[in-house]
């Protein structure tokens, strides 16, 4: 019987959730899912200085709002710290770990003498053979000690199999014996990590290739306890354009997932695009539901090739990948309208223009006109700025549009407001009776469609691109529009 599957997902909280990490989060959701396995939430919370419940709050709500639920957790490493002293007592009474007396001002010294000789640094092994005696009266005079791993000597190597990279050999002699506990009593991340790891049962370690130079010495911890060694899936990276590691401090809140979320993106459109970062599904789709991509996912598909991330500095308005901001429209335009009212109605919310009544007796006319102008929009936020009209009688209006469709004719002195006239007075505000007022119109003012239509249109939407002309008309109303087209003569008057 095959093992059922566990994962985990394991951020430290010193900083909000970035792209790298909800990537992680990801690969591990979708394998969890994919093999019917159980994915864990664990905050690696034992860094106290850096460690913040904000920034714990915002990993959370970021895995929330891309809609990776977890099956367990979170589970806070800080509440193990007893467990992992006990599996490096473990470790001292089975020899694969010594006490280390060096002080820090010694290291210093011998990696500086090392730097100076353009030697690589490597830890002597000096307090590895100490006597039990000797041991004894360092600790009788109080000497601080670090614990560190007691790495085999000789020819042999650590070897591991990884999922993505094949096999992995690192030499016994290329590996320093490593400090698992500090001096203060404080375990290192490279112990701690592998005792959780082995505590959850985790079948599969699914995380970024930074990860990769501590695992030859987690097999090493799991060899000397005698338990069973995980597989291993070590993602590529995500890079900059200068193809650099993406990272908080550069990139700052480029890279955060709050800073989609705020500007317009949807949380399965960001799913959808990070997750083909470093992953393919063997063939050309670019856009999935959820449960073909939880079906086409497999470890796999991870591509040893390392992915670009292009922050655009010189775009403010969207300021990330071109790609991104492509997936983002097309699911906005593409989802059925109900699943995305929410993100839209959370941009209203925050510039102050929802309306309650939207949500009960005007719900089929909300609904009605997001479906109507979503076509040419990217982000939520465009229906905040491009689509304004639509929720507001304060909206701006298109600098190049008011000259190129209103001003430079002047015959629309008289015929906006007289249009704005006809309007008022059709007792059936419907398709066929504006279509009827449009054609008389025109045929008295003897000019083109066009300029009469593209005038009404900026007049009253304040853009010049927008749905089909009388779906418009008919979505902000007959009273507002009568208002708008009487507003826009004003204009004539500043010329």
């Amino acid at each position: 019987m095959t093992e059922p599957v566990i994962v985990r997902f394991a951020p430290s909280p010193t900083g909000y959730l970035h792209i790298g990490g909800a990537r992680t989060a990801i690969f591990n959701y979708l394998y969890a899912r994919k093999t019917g396995g159980k994915f864990i939430l664990r905050i690696e919370d034992t860094d106290l200085e850096r460690s913040t419940e904000k920034a714990i709050d915002g990993i959370l709500d970021g895995l929330k709002w891309l809609g990776l639920d977890w099956d367990e957790g979170p589970n806070f490493q800080s509440n193990s710290i007893d467990a992992h002293r006990e599996t490096a007592d473990r470790l001292l009474k089975s020899g694969h770990a010594y006490k280390c007396f060096c002080t820090k001002e010694e290291l210093d010294a011998k990696r500086e003498k090392a730097r100076e000789q353009k030697k690589t640094y490597q830890y002597d092994r000096m307090c590895r053979h100490l006597s039990p005696e000797e041991i004894g009266e360092k600790e009788a005079a109080g000497i601080p000690f670090t614990i560190r791993f007691r790495v085999p000597e000789g020819a042999g190597a650590v070897r591991f199999n990884d999922v993505v990279y094949g096999p992995i050999k690192k030499q016994y002699a290329d590996l320093d014996d490593f400090v698992i506990v500090r001096s203060n009593g404080q375990p290192l991340y490279v112990l701690s990590n592998a005792v959780d790891d082995m505590r959850d049962g985790i079948t599969h370690v699914i995380r970024g290739q930074d990860g990769l130079a501590n695992t030859p010495k987690q097999v090493l911890i799991y060899l000397a306890l005698n338990v069973p060694i995980p597989r291993f899936a070590h993602m590529s990276l995500t890079l900059d354009p200068r193809k650099a590691k993406i990272s908080k401090r550069r990139h700052g809140e480029a890279v955060a997932i709050h800073f989609y979320r705020e500007r317009g993106f949807l949380p399965w459109a960001l799913v959808n695009f990070l997750v083909l970062l470093g992953w393919s599904p063997g063939d050309s789709r670019e856009y999935f539901t959820k449960p073909e991509l939880i079906q086409a996912f497999s470890l796999e598909g991870i591509s040893k090739t390392n992915s670009v991330f292009n922050i655009r500095k010189d775009d403010p308005r969207f300021f990330t990948d071109p790609k991104a901001i492509n997936t983002n429209a097309h699911y906005l335009r593409t989802l059925p309208v109900q699943e995305i009212l929410p993100a839209v109605r959370e941009q209203l919310e925050k510039t102050g223009l929802w309306d309650p009544a939207w949500e009960k007796e005007d719900a089929r006319w909300f609904s009605n006109t997001v479906d109507l102008i979503r076509a040419r929009f990217h982000t939520t936020v465009d229906f905040v700025e491009l689509g304004r009209a639509y929720f507001s009688d304060r909206f701006p209006t298109d600098s190049k549009a008011l000259e190129k469709n209103i001003l430079k004719h002047d015959v629309l002195k008289k015929w906006l407001p007289e249009m704005a006239h006809r309007i008022s007075e059709i007792p059936d505000f419907t398709r066929p009776s504006i279509e009827s007022v449009l054609e008389e119109v025109l045929k008295e003012m003897g000019v083109k469609p066009g300029v009469l239509m593209n005038a009404v249109r900026t007049a009253v939407t304040g853009q010049p691109k927008g749905p089909e002309f009388f779906d418009f008309l008919l979505a902000i109303g007959q009273r507002e529009v009568v208002r708008r087209l009487r507003q826009a003569a004003q204009w004539f008057k500043n010329v």
